[in-house]
Parts: C-alpha cells; sequence; structure tokens
C-alpha cells in the first residue's frame, strides 16, 4: 500500500478517525530532506499496509494542519493512535530508525 495524500479537508477524516495508527508526514516539493526519507517511508507504508496508515501532507498546499500542529520544520513526522498524537520527531532519518520510531510508538 502506498502512502496516502491527505489534505487539509481530509485530515481528520484520514487521521484522527482513522482505525489504525497513522503516521503523518508533513513535507514539500522543495524540502531536500524530505525528499530524502520518501522512498523509505513508501518501503514502511507497505511492510505495516493494514498495521499502520502511512500519510504525505504537503505543507505549501495545505497550512492549516501542520500550522495547528505547530509544525515549525520540516520534515516533521506525527504518529497518531485513536486520534490522539502520541509521538512526533523532525528531520530525516534512515529507514530503520524510522521503522525503530514506529515499533517503539504503536
Amino acid at each position: 500500500m502506498a502512502t496516502v495524500a491527505v489534505n487539509d479537508a481530509n485530515f481528520d477524516a484520514e487521521v484522527r478517525q482513522s482505525d489504525v495508527p497513522v503516521v503523518v508526514d508533513f513535507w514539500a516539493e522543495w524540502c531536500g530532506p524530505c525528499k530524502t526519507i520518501g522512498p523509505a517511508l513508501e518501503e514502511l507504508s507497505d511492510e505495516y499496509q493494514g498495521r499502520v496508515k502511512i500519510v504525505k501532507v504537503n505543507v505549501d498546499e495545505n497550512p492549516n494542519s501542520p500550522a495547528q500542529l505547530g509544525v515549525r520544520g520540516i520534515p516533521a513526522l506525527f504518529l497518531f493512535k485513536d486520534g490522539e498524537i502520541v509521538s512526533n520527531r523532525a528531520g530525516a532519518a534512515p529507514k530503520a530508525a524510522l521503522k525503530g520510531w514506529i515499533d517503539e510508538s504503536i
């Protein structure tokens, strides 16, 4: 399962009301580190299929969701479980580190 593009209009439905934990990647097209972790998140999306949903929010096109969460820099990753933030991290990281973060958070 590939990552899902989420926008301000469907953020609550896709993230806060999800039946499974959700990793939200706040990113932008011009962000080099965001592009670095993109492939790892796609792979993790396949590995966690049915157990964790990984979504991407373009901060340039959707400024409200990141503003509500206080996102100041990207990439910013938030993990939601049962509609609540359980963990967050900023900056790029290798796939193994991202996987470890998700595993300890869910």
